[in-house]
Order: C-alpha cells, then sequence, then structure tokens
C-alpha cells in the first residue's frame, strides 16, 4: 500500500505498527506537507458496526484530550471503504522498544517517563475516559525525551453504563491485564493504576511480572499471584518507589492508588528522592555527559547558551537589589504590604522555562499549569544532586504585552526554595530583578517595584535542601 494515496490527501509511506484491529503507516499529508501518523482499519472489520464504531469512538475520545503527553488528532474519515484517523506523527520510539534496545532503565528516567504517562492518564480520567490498555507499546517517546500516549481504541467513558464493549468481555493486552479486566469486570480508573504499575515494573526490571505462554494462562497470574520482589531483581531501587509500585499492583483495586492524581503526587515525591548515581549517568545511550552537581535529563542537551553576559547582569541587578534593601527596607515594607492587600487582577500565562545556564529547556510543556487555575497540577524543576550549581532556572510568565504588575503570588507543593522575581520585555539580558529575594512557603507573595514589562520570571536561585521545585499555581496583580 505504501505510495497509495488515502482520501486525495494522505500518501503512505511505511507501516510504523500494526495491532489487531488497524495498521499504522507514517503518511504524508501532501495538502499541507507534513508527516502524520495513520491508523487504518482493517479491511475484514469494516463491515463489523462493532468494530467500526469503536474506531470512531477513538478519534472521538482522543480528540477531547488536548494534552503534551497525549497524541493528537488530526482528522477522521471513510474514504473507499477504509475507516482510518489521522494523528500527529511523532519522530521516536516506543517505551517497549526503548527497553527492548537498552534493558532496564535507570530508576529516575524510569520514574520520569512514568509520571508523563500517569500525568496524560490522570486528564484523561478527568475527562472521563479509561485508557484500559495501558502498556509500553502504546507509548511513544520523542527524540526530546518526552512521553506521549497513544491508542485509546478501547477507551471506555466513565459516564456511559452501557456501551459498545460490556462487562464480561475481556480486552486489554495479557501482560498488562488488571485482574478486574481479567474477571470480565467492570473498568475504572484503578484499572489504568494497576496497568501503570505493570509498566513500571518492566522499565525497572526488563520484564513483565507475569510470563506466560497464552492468554489465559498470564490472565490467571494477575488474578491469583502476586508479582516477584522487585526490590529481588533490582536491589538499587528507593524502598519508598518499591512501595509505589507494589500499591499500584494491589489485586483489589480500592488497595491501589486512589486516582491517578494521587498516583502521579506519589511518583513526584519518589523523583524528588531519587539521586543519579554514577553507575546511572551512561545507562542510556541518548543520554548527555554530566558534570559534576548537574543533573541527569530525560531529553539529549542541547549545547547553545545564551550569552555569559546575561549572567553577568544577573548578578549585578541581584547586587544592586541587595544594597537597596539594607538601605531602605522601610520602604520595601511599604511596597510589600500595599502590593498583596490590592490591586486587580492580571492574567498571567506560563509561556515555558527559563535555563540560560542549561539546556535552555526545563519542562517547558509543563509551563501552563502553573497558571490554569488547577493547584493540584504543576510546573517543575529537573532533579539536581547537590543544589543547582548555577546562578538559577525559573518560570516565565507572559502578560501577553507590557503591563505594571504590583505583586505576584506563588503557591507550591515543595515550600523551602529561595526566588525572586525577574521582569523585561524579551528574554535577554535586559531582564532586571524587580523583587526582593524571598524563601517561598507554601504560599508566597512577591511585591514588585513597578517594572512595566511583559514577562515576569518566577527565578529560583538556591533550591535549599531540596533537589527539585515544584510551582503549583501563580496569580498577579496590579
Amino acid at each position: 500500500m505504501n505510495g497509495e494515496l488515502v482520501a486525495d490527501r494522505y500518501e503512505l509511506q511505511e507501516v510504523v505498527g500494526t495491532g489487531g484491529m488497524s495498521t499504522v503507516y507514517r503518511a504524508v499529508d501532501t495538502l499541507l506537507e507534513r508527516n502524520v501518523a495513520l491508523k487504518i482499519l482493517h479491511p475484514h472489520y469494516g463491515d463489523d458496526a462493532e468494530y467500526v464504531e469503536r474506531f470512531r469512538r477513538e478519534a472521538r475520545s482522543v480528540a477531547q484530550l488536548s494534552h503534551p503527553n497525549i497524541v493528537t488528532v488530526i482528522d477522521r474519515g471513510e474514504a473507499d471503504g477504509q475507516q482510518y484517523i489521522v494523528f500527529e506523527y511523532v519522530d521516536g520510539e516506543s517505551l517497549k522498544q526503548l527497553v527492548d534496545r537498552t534493558g532496564p532503565l535507570p530508576a529516575r528516567r524510569a520514574v520520569e517517563l512514568g509520571l508523563q504517562v500517569a500525568e496524560a492518564l490522570a486528564f484523561a480520567h478527568n475527562a472521563g475516559l479509561v485508557h484500559r490498555d495501558v502498556k509500553p507499546q502504546n507509548v511513544l517517546v520523542t527524540e526530546d525525551g518526552e512521553a506521549k500516549v497513544t491508542d485509546f481504541g478501547i477507551a471506555r467513558s466513565l459516564d456511559v453504563e452501557q456501551g459498545v464493549t460490556q462487562t464480561g468481555t475481556v480486552l486489554g493486552t495479557s501482560n498488562y491485564l488488571s485482574p478486574e479486566q481479567a474477571r470480565g469486570q467492570t473498568v475504572t480508573p484503578a484499572t489504568d493504576v494497576y496497568s501503570l504499575g505493570v509498566v513500571l515494573y518492566e522499565l525497572l526490571t526488563g520484564e513483565v511480572p507475569f510470563p506466560g505462554e497464552n492468554f489465559v494462562a498470564v490472565a490467571m497470574k494477575h488474578i491469583n499471584e502476586e508479582p516477584p520482589s522487585l526490590l529481588e531483581r533490582r536491589p538499587d531501587v528507593p524502598m519508598r518507589l518499591v512501595a509505589a509500585i507494589d500499591r499500584a499492583l494491589a489485586k483489589d483495586p480500592g488497595a491501589r492508588f486512589p486516582s491517578m492524581s494521587a498516583f502521579c503526587t506519589e511518583l513526584r515525591a519518589c523523583l524528588v528522592e531519587l539521586g543519579t548515581p554514577d553507575s546511572e549517568r551512561t545507562f542510556i545511550q541518548a543520554s548527555p555527559v554530566l558534570k559534576q552537581g548537574r543533573p541527569h535529563r530525560v531529553r539529549p542537551a542541547r549545547r547553545s547558551r545564551l550569552p555569559l553576559l546575561l549572567l553577568v547582569a544577573l548578578a549585578i541587578a541581584a547586587a544592586v537589589v541587595a544594597v537597596f534593601a539594607l538601605r531602605g527596607s522601610n520602604h520595601h515594607g511599604s511596597s510589600s504590604s500595599k502590593g498583596s492587600a490590592g490591586g486587580s487582577v492580571i492574567a498571567l500565562t506560563g509561556a515555558r522555562a527559563f535555563d540560560p545556564a542549561g539546556d535552555l529547556r526545563e519542562h517547558d510543556s509543563s509551563a501552563r499549569n502553573a497558571t490554569d487555575g488547577n493547584p493540584g497540577t504543576y510546573w517543575y524543576t529537573e532533579h539536581y544532586i547537590d543544589g543547582l550549581n548555577k546562578a538559577g532556572v525559573g518560570l516565565v510568565l507572559d502578560a501577553g504585552r507590557a503591563k505594571t504588575v504590583g505583586s505576584i503570588t506563588v503557591k507550591t507543593a515543595t515550600p523551602g526554595f529561595t526566588a525572586e522575581i525577574l521582569a523585561g520585555n524579551s528574554l535577554d539580558s535586559t531582564l532586571k530583578v524587580d523583587s526582593a529575594k524571598q524563601q517561598v512557603g507554601a504560599s508566597t507573595t512577591f511585591s514588585l517595584r513597578g517594572a512595566t514589562a511583559r514577562y515576569f520570571v518566577v527565578w529560583i536561585t538556591d533550591l535549599g535542601s531540596l533537589h527539585s521545585a515544584d510551582i503549583n499555581e501563580v496569580t498577579a496583580k496590579s
């Protein structure tokens, strides 16, 4: 079929995956001149109303989910009797291919990838969808090291009591099947929690907990047997992470994490506790060469750097602020009270990370979480072993146009780091310090000194005893 034109628009190039229901091709969108992933339902299912409806439902389900860790649906249609869905094309490999290529992953990398999958699934659950087929084959890893969940082909709405697939029908892949799926019982978000626990187990050990010769044999193991000890297979894994995976793999759905969001929270805590031993720094072929004190990064490091002048300017600005703080603390104290007490709300958008002394990026895709009004989501720094070991790292907030902001309030679930606010109309050496430096608590308000700027940066200069810092919500007033 290579070279075939589907719907007079999508030119098939090569097969990139195949499953029981469909085949996925890399194709060229001849109209927009870009690569896409084209999923085509197998012809022998084209006359089966149930399979066609399931295929169409996948497109509808995923189209509702706009998340950086979920593959985006672009189009859906039918041409010459073929049902197809068009997705964004992810240039990378699946988690399964990654483990097959490298063997067990370093604990920190496994948790970072698992956390991204968990965040995607939590988003889907909040939208009322359970994936039901969470497995490494359905997670793509981009060239930048970001995980993207795909294949919601058997996803089910939590709001539907009578759907295409009824209780009593077993769907899913046996190695990652939850006990309730194996019994043909109703699925809930806890089903995805279990399957993700299996995925994490495999990422850390290179093996699934319940191998078997056939579907039934494996399904019975999920129902009746306890998983082999993760700690025996991987003694270097921290006990907290072992406990989290054991909880996710509980036979009783009620004994697992109460939600995927709760699983996310625990994985974040595990990530904070994890260090990066020298033995892990070269474990993955794609990992960059690290310097003492710098974090192991999921993405390949970029060599470009902003001019050293920026760091010098920041250091000078910080020194000037310190002098004025000593000479005019009464004045600034007055300003602080005024800024935090009144003023109208100013809308800011989390735009990206600001990492001039690093690789210029630091979980950029999570930046919007800090201004989405949901304290359960967050932007977060990389994991640092022995402090930042650089001038700082920050979160860029975009006001849309130049505005004078009186105060910025930062809320975090990881209090104890030190930060200040930078302001400027471009993200270069013109950025100026616009607040006093403060240790951030659960909720901390920075009173600004009156700069009129489009961009404001929550500039973290010291992690204190932390290895990573979260920023859950940022709000601003005039």
